[in-house]
Order: C-alpha cells, then structure tokens, then sequence
C-alpha cells in the first residue's frame, strides 16, 4: 500500500513533559487509522505536529513519500491536511457560514464575496452528510454540540485528502455518530485518509480499519480493528484491566433534593428554549437526561446555576427556594457545576492548577489568612491531595492550567466540584475527552457521591453513559420533558425516537 503520512522519529517537548517520544507513524491511503492512548499520552500533540499548530524538536514528515516542513496550518490546508480540533477553532461572532468558508471563500469577478454560490454550495455540504445547522446563526449563540458539527462541516468543505479527527463525536448523539461514520466511510471510498482519535473504543472498532496505541508518548502497538477488542486496546492503553460493572448499594430516597417548577427561559436569540419544564430529582439519585443537542441542555444547566435569567417558574433546592438567588449563594447552598464546555465555564486557562481548584471557595476560612489574604500552606495542602486523589497529569499544582491536556483539564474541573461535598450534582458531560481510565474513575466517582446521598442531573450525549449511571431517564425535547422512563423499562431505539420528537 501506498502510505499517505509518515512520521518519523518525532520527538516534541514542553516545560516538565516528553509529550511525543521518536514516534514512527504511518498511514496509508484510503485507510481510516484510530489513534488511542490516555489523557497526555501524546495523541493530540503528535497530530498538531502534522497540522502545523506545532514544531517537533526532532523527526520528519512524508506526503506521499515526499519529505515536506509543516510549519503553520497554511501550509498543512495547502498540502491537503484538514483537521477538527477537539477545542473548537471557531470566531464566535461570525455566522456559521462565515465560518465555514473562512480562508476560502468564492468571490465574483469584482472580487466580491458570492453569497448565492456559497449558500447554494455549503447547502449542499449540509445535506450531503447530514448535518443540518442553521447557517445565518452566529457562532456564539450554538450550543457545544451544534458547534462541532460547524467544525466536522469546515474540514469537510475544503476537500481535506487526509482529515483528521479528534474527539469528533464526543457530543453526537447515536443517529448523529452512525450519519458521521457513513460520511467518513464515503470519504474513504474517495481514497481519502481519515485518522481518527477516541476514547470511545466501540466507535474506534467499528469505524477504523487499524488503531495505533500511544502511552507517554511513545507507540505501543499498531493493530487491525477485526483483530482485537475493546478490552485488549484498553489494556494497552492503561495496562490493566477496566471496570464498568457499578454497584449502587442505596435505594432511592423519598426526600425530593432538586425541583423545577414549571420552568420556561430564552435562549440567545431570544427565542424559547425552555417550555414549562417541571422535574424532582431526590436524594441518593442519577437523573439522566438525554436529548439531541440544542433541545435545552444548556439554558436549563444556565437557569439552575442562575447564570440566565427565567420568564417564569420556581427552583427548589433541599426545601429551599432558591429562584432569586446569586450564583455564589447557589454553590454555598450545596450546587456543584461540572460545565459541558470546561474552557469557556470550567476553568481560567492561565491560572495555575491551585488556583483553578480552588475556584469559587477562594474566600473560604479554610483557604484565607486574617479573612483577606490566600493561606499558601492550606491551599498547597488541599491542591496537592486533590491531584494526588484525581490522577491529574501536572508537574505540580503552580503549573498554568492551558498546558494541561484537555482530558486533564476535565479531571481538574470534576476534583474541585467533588470535592465541596455538593448536596446536588449538575454533571454536564462529565467525561467529555477522557480516557478509560478516567471516564472510570468519574462514574465511580458518582456513584459513590450518589450513594452518599447526593442528587445527580446527569446531562451526557453518550447514551451509554446515560444507561450506566442512572437510575431515571428523563428525556428534553424542543424545551420540554417529553418522557420519563427507567432504564430497565425502555430501549436505546424507544428514546431514539422520543429524543427526535417521535411518540410511542
């Protein structure tokens, strides 16, 4: 075979981390490569390298056997290199279209952008792989899953011959994942390349035809998909045996935690987004709530947070009204908030690791000295055993937050909100870009906060992990909770339907 990429001997280093170590890897033409390993194994970074967003310190790149310096993503579009970044590279103030076309755009002969060309030919990209979005919106008023499908529809506009993934269906629903793989099978069938990073093994297995393994920065092993199995690849990954088998050892309580009356909000574009949302969540329990996303997910994670204003309704926490009250009052009360996007509400980028766990309960007593001043032994305490507990991949707790790797950057976020001891849990893709091991550690870690008597919303476009966890599926739709239903008393083909409007 003919290979598309080779890599070879890259070798790329930041301040305390060997992130890709004299790594050889090579794709051939036509195939779709899976490329899996743990938060920080490199997988991100090497792939960067190939896009241009990065310089190896050592090693070479071949295209179509030619040696070639990738030195910006320029050069790399140029070279027939697209990439979907697993952080969104989007200018939130332009619209979905401008977006789309940005750096390529079609103009007229006076040099003028061409508006019907351009609407006719990502009209047609939309449905050719059926992604259906509201081209005129901007960018800032999209939920995170409408978002990445502007982001797979970009890469998939400009004609990339080698396309690469990351994380590209972390958000999707089952109908949008199984609509994804059928573009990306299509685009093999043209003798493209697609490299495809997971840490989905299932989707790995039935998409790829070969997976490469990464751990700390070096390969491990590269294996045909029909020749080995989710557990193999984990144990490659991680080296040890994992876990999905959870005991939730408390019944339901009868104490309601959580109660939502009648709620009803506006989205950014004003219009409706929550309909009259009426739902009790008690003590001791996981409520799943699965939808397509931008059904209200995200208004409804805003209006409980009192982080977006409501037209109507009453929230109710523990007995007590909080409707009117401040977002700190709420996370004082006993609300922990892991966000579905850890950038832009999880966390401050460029402050270190301390002060990102610390986040929100800087004023405590615990935390201060004579009420007005940081108390650095107690927080370097506290920090510390946080990062020891949670398994965060830093140098140490001063390191700046934006070097970590984006899984890392989510066990920070889940390590401080765990830690406050919350009475009610909004956990809003709480494993988004982890790997096995951690995707592991979180749900252990909610079920144990469930069985302590915590209340859970569990908001996940992975409908696996809605089935895992909870023991309540509540399914939102348009605003509205259209059904409630346990998970032994449904299907994924029943909530199929409920989730896209359908009755049964």
């Amino acid at each position: 075979m003919t290979a598309a990429v080779e890599m070879k001997g890259i070798t790329k280093s930041f301040p305390g981390v060997l992130a890709n170590d004299h790594i050889d890897f090579t794709v051939n033409k036509s195939e779709i490569r899976g490329l899996l390993g743990e938060n920080g194994a490199g997988k991100t970074v090497l792939m960067n390298i190939l896009y241009g967003l990065y310089s190896s310190d050592e090693g070479e790149i071949y295209l179509d056997g030619h040696k070639i310096k990738i030195n910006s993503p320029a050069v790399a579009i140029n070279n027939g290199i697209g990439m979907v970044h697993q952080h969104f590279m989007l200018v939130p103030s332009l619209t979905v279209i401008e977006n789309i076309i940005l750096g390529n755009e079609a103009t007229t002969q006076m040099r003028l952008l061409d508006n019907a060309t351009i609407m006719n030919r990502v009209s047609e990209f939309c449905k050719l792989y059926n992604l259906q979005i509201d081209l005129t919106a901007p960018v800032h008023t999209l939920s995170v899953g409408v978002q990445q499908r502007v982001e797979i529809l970009k890469a998939l506009y400009r004609g990339a011959d080698i396309l690469i993934l990351d994380e590209p269906t972390a958000i999707l629903t089952p109908p949008e994942v199984d609509e994804l793989f059928n573009a990306i099978r299509a685009l093999k069938s043209e003798g493209k390349t697609v490299i495809f990073i997971s840490h989905k093994l299932k989707e790995v297995l039935t998409i790829c035809d070969s997976i490469t393994v990464l751990r700390k920065g070096k390969v491990i092993r590269t294996v045909e998909a029909s020749k080995t199995n989710q557990t193999e690849l984990a144990n490659m990954m991680v080296g040890r045996r994992i876990s999905t088998d959870f005991h939730k050892t408390r019944q339901l309580s009868q104490q309601v935690m959580f109660q939502a009356d009648n709620i009803t909000a506006l989205n950014d574009r004003k219009f409706t987004a929550l309909n009259g949302i009426n739902i009790e969540i008690y003590s001791s329990e996981i409520l799943g709530l699965a939808g397509v996303e931008g059904n209200g997910q995200t208004e409804f994670i805003e209006v409980i947070m009192g982080l977006r204003k409501m037209a109507s309704g009453t929230i109710v926490l523990d007995s007590e009204d909080i409707t009117s009250m401040s977002t700190q009052e709420r996370i004082k009360l006993g609300i922990s908030h892991i966000p579905e996007d850890r950038r832009k509400r999880g966390l401050i980028p460029d402050f270190s690791v301390m002060e990102n766990l610390i986040l929100g309960s800087q004023s405590e007593p615990q935390f201060t000295k004579w009420g007005f001043s940081l108390n650095s032994e107690a927080t370097a305490k506290y920090s510390n055993a946080l990062i020891k507990d949670y398994n965060i991949d830093t140098p140490n707790k001063d390191a700046t937050s934006r070097f970590l790797s984006g899984g890392n950057q989510q066990r920070l976020v889940v390590a401080r909100e765990f830690s406050r001891k919350p009475k009610f849990i909004i956990a809003a893709q709480p494993t988004r870009g982890l790997d096995v091991a951690g995707i592991e550690y979180v749900h252990r870690k909610l079920i144990e906060m469930r069985n302590q008597g915590a209340a859970i919303l569990l908001i996940s476009a992975d409908l696996d992990e809605i089935w895992a966890l909870s023991d309540r599926i509540a399914v939102l739709y348009e605003g509205r909770i259209v059904a409630i239903k346990k998970p032994d008393e449904t299907d994924e083909q029943e909530l199929g339907v409920l989730m896209t409007g359908g009755e049964v």
